[in-house]
């Protein structure tokens, strides 16, 4: 992007900012403050939440009615909402949750304390209690936990006026209406149809007939890594969700999809670094240290193994020291190999219809990747290196020319070792059922280490010292 459209940007949303501030905090009457509120988008006022001063968020409570409260908190993190809700009393705390969606209430309600939480559960409408309630009694890794009750449905047996007046009386209450959902008397799903067609249908036409009977669908149990590729294969506004018996319970819209891929990537990065949850700034000591420590114990065992394998080869730094210059160079390039052939693993074994031959394919094609780079980079390696030491460091053509080679050499092959090695970690982790990217994230490093240090000073040992008797 620009430099001068994202300075813009910033000072854009900087002056929005000091606009609702100054907005809430004026002497001019609620009214007149609720009016001009409105003309901001909910996130624009959501994003200065934090910078009001508590008796300036109850002054924002009790001018902004529970719609437009409900429509702010929808673009809060969960933990922070959970914390301006409390600020509420709970009639006002009910009011605003009655206005969310239901899975954005559930998320908000597990940071409130239970005694009340259970006060605003309680005090909420039956309809918005049940709702609320049965995306609650889904586990986190379950794709009904991301659902929203939020969505039309019309049963088959009407005809099109009955569902053209169906939809406009649901339509007060919800707004996912881009897709309306077909279900027979018991609620059992039956299909989907387009608004548009049932906008332009005539009212001698028949209801099935608009009807797709084959649209995509998940069920509530489902985990949600399972079902994510089905998700976003089908590009639909919303999925329905059903439970065991194939009734109707809610839908899975974009903004659910979006929000869950958002949420599978942090937890992969989070994998990735050998941690088993997400930080925030806030997190005591003792938390952080539970959650970053068990992998860093394993690592420093492994670690102490690489140091070992290094002392064994004290003979070739004691008689050729000049090659210790060139150590981080080889194990910089074997890790960053090995880094990118776990990541493209990972994501390949996302698929579980792999067939071994599937797999025996990804490693031939990371070794041919690995192979290739490291010719070239080898290649590289071998002129620069080779002038540097004559050039600048004063050595002779021969001796220049062979460190260079070794150097250029062991970095061809610890690059192929390692683009291996990055890809059948993985896929061992997975054939045992552990996860692959809490297992391979912090190992890789340390295995391409020990790849690149036997390679390198092998190679050394054996052609400079053995070979050509440099030293």
């Amino acid at each position: 992007m620009n430099r001068d459209i994202l300075s813009r940007d910033i000072l854009s949303t900087e002056k929005f900012d000091n606009e609702i501030i100054s907005l809430i905090r004026s002497n001019q009457s609620p009214g007149i403050i609720r009016e001009k509120l409105d003309d901001y988008h909910e996130n624009d006022i959501a994003r200065i939440l934090e910078d009001l001063e508590p008796k300036d968020r109850k002054k924002l409570y009790n001018i902004a009615d529970p719609e437009m409260l409900g429509g702010i908190f929808e673009y809060l993190e969960e933990d922070d909402a959970a914390g301006f809700l409390d600020e509420m009393d709970i009639k006002k705390a009910c009011d605003v949750v009655s206005w969310l969606e239901a899975d954005t209430a559930v998320e908000i309600l597990k940071n409130i304390n239970r005694e009340k939480r259970k006060l605003i559960i309680d005090s909420l409408d039956p309809e918005t209690r049940n709702s609320i309630n049965l995306i609650a009694a889904y586990d986190d890794d379950e794709i009904g936990s991301r659902m929203t009750t939020n969505l039309i449905v019309i049963t088959k047996d009407l005809d099109i006026k009955q569902a053209m007046r169906e939809l406009v009386r649901q339509a007060e209450e919800n707004d996912n209406i881009s897709t309306i959902f077909v279900t027979d008397d018991k609620k059992v799903f039956y299909g989907a149809i387009d608004l548009k067609d049932l906008i332009i249908a005539r009212k001698d036409n028949k209801l099935e007939d608009l009807v797709v009977t084959a649209f995509p669908y998940v069920y509530a149990d489902e985990d949600i890594d399972d079902c994510l590729e089905k998700l976003k294969e089908y590009s639909e506004d919303s999925v329905p969700v059903l439970d065991d018996s194939n009734r109707l319970l809610g839908v899975i819209t974009s903004q659910n999809i979006i929000e869950v891929v958002d949420d599978e990537l942090s937890e992969d990065y989070v994998k990735l670094a050998g941690l088993i949850a997400e930080e925030d700034l806030n997190e005591p000591l003792g938390l952080s240290l539970k959650k970053r420590l068990p992998w860093l114990v394993i690592l420093l065992f492994l670690g102490l193994g690489v140091s070992c394998v290094v002392g064994i080869f004290e003979v070739v730094v004691a008689k050729l020291t000049l090659i210790m210059a060139f150590q981080s160079l080889i194990l910089d390039m074997s890790g960053n190999v090995g880094t990118q052939s776990l990541a493209v693993t990972i994501r390949v074994l996302v698929d579980e219809q792999l067939t071994a031959g599937d797999k025996l394919r990804l490693v031939f094609k990371e070794m041919r990747v690995g192979l290739c780079n490291g010719l070239l980079l080898g290649v590289l390696s071998f002129f620069a290196i080779g002038l540097y030491l004559h050039i600048f460091a004063g050595k002779e053509w021969l001796f220049s020319m062979l460190v260079s080679g070794c150097v250029g050499g062991a970095l061809l092959l610890a690059m192929l070792i390692s683009s291996v090695v990055g890809t059948l970690i993985p896929m061992f982790f997975k054939k045992i059922n552990v996860d692959p990217a809490v297992a391979s994230g912090p190992l890789i490093t340390t295995v391409n280490d020990l790849v690149a240090v036997v390679t390198y000073y092998g190679m050394s040992f054996l052609l400079l010292i053995q070979a050509f008797h440099l030293a």
